[in-house]
C-alpha cells in the first residue's frame, strides 16, 4: 500500500540534506553516513497527510532490511519510532530502486540475528546499546507482495 502525502522535512538538517541529495540523485549521491552505506526510509507521520523520511544505515538480508531505533543511545525512542509503530506500512529507498514493506519490531532469536547484522555494519550500534537502559528496538521491513 503507497504511502500518501507531502514530506515535511523534521528538525534534524543533517538529514534533511542527505534525504535531497539522495533521492535528487537516485542514490548515486548523499548515500553514505562516515563511509558507510544508508537507505532512505519514508514513513505517515502524526498528522495526516504528512510524511517523514530518514536514513538509516543500510542493513540488508535475503530482501529484508533492518530499522534500528538507537537514537545514539538516548534514553528514549527517536521520534520516528512512534509514527512507525502506528503505521507499519513505509517505503524503502535503495539507491534507485524504492519499494514498499511493512514493519515489525523483531524480537527473540529473531531480534538478535537482526542486531548482529546491524552490528556488522555499524559498530556504534554495540556502544549506544551501553548508553542506555531501553534494549534499542530493531524493526525488521519485510517487502509488501504486488
Amino acid at each position: 500500500m503507497p504511502l500518501e502525502g507531502e514530506w515535511e522535512p523534521g528538525t534534524a538538517d543533517w538529514a534533511t540534506t542527505q534525504v535531497r541529495g539522495f533521492e535528487a540523485s537516485d542514490g548515486r549521491e548523499a548515500n553514505t553516513l562516515r563511509g558507510v552505506p544508508v537507505v532512505v526510509v519514508t514513513m505517515a507521520a502524526k498528522s495526516e497527510g504528512v510524511l517523514r523520511k530518514i536514513p538509516v544505515m543500510r542493513v540488508e538480508h535475503d530482501g529484508e532490511y533492518a530499522v534500528v531505533a538507537s537514537k545514539g543511545g538516548a534514553p528514549e525512542h527517536p521520534a520516528w519510532y512512534h509514527n512507525v509503530v502506528r503505521n507499519p506500512n513505509v517505503e524503502l529507498q535503495d539507491g534507485a530502486e524504492r519499494h514498499d514493506y511493512v514493519a515489525h519490531v523483531a524480537e527473540g532469536a529473531e531480534r538478535d540475528a537482526w542486531w548482529e547484522r546491524a552490528v556488522e555494519v555499524w559498530p556504534a550500534y554495540a556502544e549506544y546499546q551501553t548508553k542506555t537502559d531501553r534494549q534499542i528496538p530493531v524493526f525488521v521491513l519485510t517487502p509488501l507482495e504486488g
